[in-house]
């Protein structure tokens, strides 16, 4: 089916931006309502930037047990799963780090900021003392810690989007969240084409994505991961989003993108994020897991792993 052929939109949301496409173009306008409806309450329960989030409200509770929404015990939980997937490397209490480094704002504000760093780096670890209760439909962060929901959150609204959409229209659907990408449905014939980009700027427009690569997906979930999109200057320091745990600073990481296919979008990002982290290790890591990825150094050498081949890639067939 040629691109012509689909119904398709982008627009910006949760700071970066949002590309729907639906294999029937008669089911854009009720697909986009849906995503426009799953976004909205993503961003009510996991903005670190809203004082009326359920996320802001339980980071400010003092520790003290705060009812939250449905939607935030889930993408919480999703936060906490992905903890402990890859032992702390992919951690949701890194949220005063980010703050530290300056992401203290939404990121279009936040990288005009140019001053040096005044606060010292803050590591997580926190994530083993959230308590999450799902009878009582409330949830304890430990007093002091801030919350950042923003990789895994984002992942989770692709893939709850496209469930909703697919159920509601019956046909094929992608949803692509600043490179989450997740598809539910009967996908078009020969399945949806994606590009992949090696290397892009701020993510609030495709406009400087270059793809290097074509694969194509059927089921499942893509997600990318890089230092550069969401990176900014403060005093001489380069800065990047993802935080290694361990330290509060931005992983120096080997890599400076990794896009990871999975059966989830979530899955997808949690070891594209954690990849980054890991650097070497992500690859063996990654075979082991059966997880193809393609892994960017900074010098534009590639890493692949699990079957991930050179040439273009039907990444539903792993």
């Amino acid at each position: 089916m040629p691109a012509t052929a689909y119904g398709q939109c982008t627009s910006a949301a949760l700071g970066t931006f949002a590309t729907l496409l639906v294999a029937d173009p008669r089911a854009l306008e009720p697909a986009r309502d849906l995503l426009a409806t799953e976004l909205a309450a993503i961003d009510a329960a996991c903005s670190r930037f809203r004082p009326d989030s359920d996320l802001h409200r339980a980071c400010a509770a003092g520790g003290q047990p705060v009812p939250v929404s449905p939607l935030f015990t889930e993408a919480l939980s999703v936060a906490v799963a992905a903890a402990r997937l890859t032992g702390g490397d992919v951690d949701p209490t890194c949220g005063q780090a980010l703050v530290n480094l300056g992401y203290d704002r939404d990121f279009g504000s936040a990288r005009e900021e140019t001053a040096a760093l005044s606060r010292p780096p803050v590591p997580g670890g926190g994530w083993r003392d959230i308590v999450l209760d799902s009878v009582r439909g409330d949830v304890t962060v430990p007093d002091g810690v801030l919350l950042d929901l923003g990789a895994t959150a984002k992942a989770l609204a692709a893939h709850r989007a496209t469930a909703a959409i697919a159920a509601a229209t019956g046909c094929g659907v992608l949803v692509n969240l600043g490179g989450d990408i997740s598809v539910a449905g009967q996908p078009p014939d020969g399945g949806w084409l994606v590009g992949i980009a090696d290397a892009a700027s701020f993510d609030t427009t495709t406009a400087t994505v270059e793809s290097r690569q074509l694969v194509t997906i059927r089921d499942g979930g893509l997600a990318t991961s890089s230092v550069l999109g969401r990176a900014w200057r403060r005093g001489g320091a380069q800065l990047h989003h993802i935080v290694d745990p361990r330290t509060g600073e931005p992983a120096r990481s080997c890599w400076r993108t990794v896009t990871v296919a999975a059966a989830t979008c979530v899955a997808a990002n949690v070891a594209s994020t954690a990849a980054i982290v890991r650097g070497e290790r992500a690859v063996g890591w990654l075979e082991r897991l059966r997880l193809p990825a393609r892994l960017v150094r900074h010098d534009g050498s590639v890493v692949l792993t699990a079957g991930w081949p050179a040439q273009g890639y039907d990444a539903s067939r792993g």
